[in-house]
């Protein structure tokens, strides 16, 4: 092993050395629950971490405006009462600082960053049959023995930059996933920003009065929902913590994990006059449940245009030049169909005469030159700064960038690049003793609000895992025909919704060759967290366990 990391010797498995009985990937909101709850069952764990120090996405993502778009009653653990009484959040949508700070002071309070290695990046992970262990190797050196390896790395950790000669650009060059820890200085510069999905959004109307100029870059225009961010006092937190036993409980038992949850009452059984106040309702509520208002979004073409126009029609309001409105009203997708960002005061960026949007659907980007952008039509732009905010390889890219090899030297990538699959999005056939929270096809990938899926699912790993303790077991892996069983489930869920029908990071369509199918279980969180309940109390069928 290499001097970063000393073992704990676990004892022997088949004669083999033990160093830990569990490896747990990332220290964000997952992989902070994970070893804390392992740690509570006595297991002997370590963590890596990439970065420096805790928070995963709100380590990594620090860009202008960076803020949680799930209210903050939500965005918590609930483990600890004394944790809920002490942390007083200051306001409904916490900005990235506050939530970073809130995983440090979790990280401090339960002692967790000891069993942390920070600066470490997992290289690879290999399965070894007769010693029923993982072998894992780290960039620092280190090789460690381990019955458990879980990945804790996040559904949109992967970042992409899908244009050639972004290394030739002689400014400064920001991904939002990958932004510098100093200050970016932006004032009086020439800024321009590739993409208009949730990120970009958040930074283009937060920089747009700093910066001399911008020009935006969009391909594919998005719905959004304009925040309503109420500060918090004191009466506020104290109402709120009076219903967080009630909130605990509704926040499992909803579609997505939130403490609101679908109409009851079906859209077509409304009277216009009732669908119209239920649409200004739930945008004037100022947060998701806009999105998550009525199932028939996903399912129902006509509902979902419906909806849609309400949406546009909003957009039209708030932007002062008609055709720069119509560039940024989406109508190639329905509502709801594409990650639904919040926002505060995004459209009125663009009533700025500083502003610009460059339409790349119509004139694509050509290259990342050394000054600048060159669409393919010649046209350049000279900039000072380039944001990319250009997405991720999401539910699958933080996994296939590790070397993970499972029985017969199984190349987890290989496996992905010809066809994704898993079951329940916790573990896959072939590879034993992985636990894949937030992987591909569970609700965490993207239809769940994040803190509600991962506590759940890390939950189910930590029980499992208990489990095979109590038992005397060893090794748990979902059998060929489980797997099938779950994937053809998900599969027949989301061939009911027009999510399928349209190109996004949800289906895997902003990278090149990725097999097309919907990265998140859009079954429910609620049911997804009663399927896995039953799996654990009829004793795991369809696994085979030894």
């Amino acid at each position: 092993m290499g001097e970063a990391v000393q073992s704990v010797k676990e004892g022997t498995t088949n004669g083999a050395a033990l160093d830990y009985e569990a490896v747990v990937v990332g220290a964000g909101i997952a992989g902070l629950h994970e070893v804390y709850r392992l740690r509570e069952m006595g297991v002997s764990v370590i963590g890596f971490e990439a970065g420096s120090d805790v928070g995963g996405t709100w380590y990594w993502n620090r860009y202008p405006g960076a803020r949680v778009d799930s209210q903050s009653h939500i965005y918590q653990y609930w483990f600890s009462q004394e944790l809920l009484d002490e942390w007083d959040w200051s306001e409904r949508f916490p900005a990235q600082p506050e939530t970073e700070r809130y995983l440090n002071y979790v990280t401090e309070k339960f002692d967790l960053r000891k069993e942390f290695r920070f600066n470490t990046r997992v290289e690879s992970a290999s399965y070894d049959e007769a010693n029923q262990l993982w072998t894992i190797t780290t960039d620092k050196g280190d090789t460690l023995k381990t019955r458990f390896f879980i990945s804790c790395t996040g559904m949109l950790s992967a970042p992409q930059i899908p244009f050639p000669g972004h290394e030739k650009f002689r400014g400064q060059i920001c991904h939002t996933a990958r932004w510098p820890h100093e200050k970016v200085e932006m004032a009086g510069k020439r800024v321009g920003v590739v993409g208009t999905g949730a990120t970009g959004i958040q930074v283009i109307q937060t920089i747009a009065r700093e910066v001399g100029e911008m020009f935006v870059f969009q391909r594919t225009p998005n719905y959004t929902i304009p925040m309503r961010n109420p500060q918090y006092d004191d009466a506020d937190r104290d109402a709120l913590r009076e219903e967080y036993p009630e909130i605990e409980k509704t926040v499992f038992n909803t579609f997505a994990g939130f403490d609101y949850d679908l109409s009851e009452t079906p859209f077509n059984d409304m009277t216009p006059e009732e669908r119209e106040q239920r649409l200004w309702d739930l945008w004037n509520d100022g947060s998701l449940h806009f999105w998550l208002g009525f199932a028939e979004v996903f399912t129902d073409e006509e509902i979902n245009e419906y909806i849609s126009e309400f949406a546009r029609e909003r957009i039209r309001e708030r932007v002062d030049d008609p055709e720069t409105a119509e560039k940024l009203v989406p109508k190639c997708h329905g509502f709801g169909t594409r990650r639904v960002p919040l926002e505060t005061g995004y459209y009125e960026a663009y009533n700025r005469d500083n502003v610009h949007l460059v339409d790349v659907k119509e004139d694509a980007i050509a290259e990342i030159t050394e000054t600048g952008v060159r669409l393919e039509s010649g046209a350049e732009y000279e900039l000072d700064i380039l944001v990319m905010a250009t997405g991720f390889d999401a539910g699958t890219g933080a996994l296939t960038r590790i070397d993970i090899r499972g029985r017969g030297n199984q190349s987890l990538k290989d496996k992905w690049d010809k066809d994704i699959r898993s079951t329940l999005g916790l573990q896959v056939h072939g590879f034993p003793n992985l636990f894949t929270v937030a992987g591909p096809l569970a609700p965490s990938t993207a239809f769940c609000n994040m803190a509600t899926c991962l506590i759940q699912q890390g939950g189910w790993v930590a029980d499992t895992i208990g489990y095979l303790r109590d038992q005397g077991r060893h090794v748990i892996e979902p059998t060929e025909e489980k797997e099938a069983e779950w994937v053809e489930h998900h599969d027949e869920v989301a061939n009911q919704t027009l999510v399928v029908k349209t190109d996004s990071w949800y289906m895997g369509a902003n990278i090149d060759g990725k097999p097309r199918r919907l990265l998140s279980y859009i079954g429910g969180a609620n049911a997804y967290h009663q399927m896995c309940d039953e799996l654990k109390e009829k004793g795991y069928p369809g696994f085979a366990i030894s």
